[in-house]
């Protein structure tokens, strides 16, 4: 027999076994048996040595013709079989969607969430309103409108991720503070929760993306007092006890004056640890008066109407609450760590 008919008839052979396949497992063995490394088709083609270069030239084509063609009768059979596969499962089972899963196990809010719904309800019911913002924002919201100049040394303080059409993600949810600014007529209060993005060096309280509240009361003749009674009434509802804080100066151009409201770390005590730099505090919550040239900005009479704003970092909050000591693992994924909540 020639070896161009034992190639011939390989196929012949090789077709038929491929066609018994009944599942893709059984089929990728075939497979192997005909066009592995060890296959037949491998086998035969040993034969090629003997040939004349004229016969290796039209032996040789058509074993690669032969190789092309029983490839694409493996994946021809492929598709046939997941189709079966598929057609079969839709004939024995049955799933509704809207009914609940016959399982005592179900999913949970990430804690992260469930704070910002708890501060949402706790703003709320002190008539503030909750507004939202894209995470893509444009420099002159994120920093141009809030007072800080092309050439502001605290530009440089946050250290920012670009995108390319000179756009950037939101540093702070403040920018949604200037659409409020420029959308609601005063007075009014609002605050504004989401996710923020900066270029940290990741470590037991820092991350690159976080999740911040921010808030912003205009009204006329607002105080330093409204601030920190508004403050204090939101820490005292959100751990259920008097919270030890201080208020230090602080520098943020779109306040004036500026703080930093810190509480007494609750994962030490106060007696340090590595969330709180062993300081015994920790930097939850800076804060002031809204600076005139903001109001301006908007188109608003800094004279008649005074403000306050303030930052709320929610990962640390959660923390604090519950004691955990590495802010990283909120974006771990770690279903033993998000199942405690």
């Amino acid at each position: 027999m020639s070896l161009s008919q034992e190639i011939e008839d390989l196929v012949k052979e090789a077709e038929s076994v491929l066609s018994s396949a009944t599942s893709e497992q059984e089929l990728d063995s075939f497979k192997n048996q005909f066009l592995g490394k060890k296959g037949k088709l491998t086998s035969v083609l040993k034969g090629l040595a003997s040939l004349s270069v004229e016969e290796k030239k039209t032996v040789g084509k058509q074993a690669n013709e032969a190789q092309s063609r029983l490839e694409s009768f493996v994946e021809t059979k492929r598709i046939s079989l997941k189709e079966s596969f598929y057609e079969n499962q839709l004939g024995q089972e049955f799933f509704d969607g809207l009914r609940p899963l016959a399982t005592k196990e179900r999913g949970s809010l990430h804690p992260i969430s469930q704070i910002q719904y708890e501060i949402e309800d706790i703003f709320t019911s002190m008539g503030f309103s909750v507004m939202d913002g894209p995470e893509v924002e444009t420099d002159e919201n994120n920093f141009g409108a809030l007072n800080f100049t092309e050439d502001h040394p605290a530009r440089d303080m946050q250290d920012t991720f670009y995108t390319a059409d000179g756009n950037l993600l939101r540093t702070h949810t403040s920018a949604i503070q200037v659409r409020a600014l420029r959308k609601l007529k005063p007075p009014f209060r609002i605050i504004a929760p989401g996710r923020v993005f900066r270029y940290e060096e990741v470590d037991a309280s820092h991350e690159n993306t976080f999740y911040q509240v921010e808030g912003m009361v205009v009204g006329e003749n607002i105080s330093v007092a409204h601030l920190i009674y508004t403050m204090e009434t939101l820490l005292s509802r959100v751990f259920r006890k008097e919270i030890k804080t201080r208020l230090r100066p602080g520098y943020f151009p779109f306040v004036e004056p500026g703080f930093e409201l810190d509480i007494n770390c609750l994962v030490c005590s106060g007696d340090g640890c590595s969330v709180c730099k062993h300081s015994g505090w920790l930097e939850l919550l800076p804060c002031g008066l809204v600076h005139p040239n903001v109001l301006e900005s908007a188109g608003l009479d800094s004279k008649k109407w005074t403000g306050f704003a303030f930052g709320l970092g929610l990962d640390r909050l959660v923390m604090m609450r519950y004691g955990i000591h590495d802010i990283r693992y909120f974006q771990s994924g770690n279903l033993r760590f998000l199942k405690q909540f």
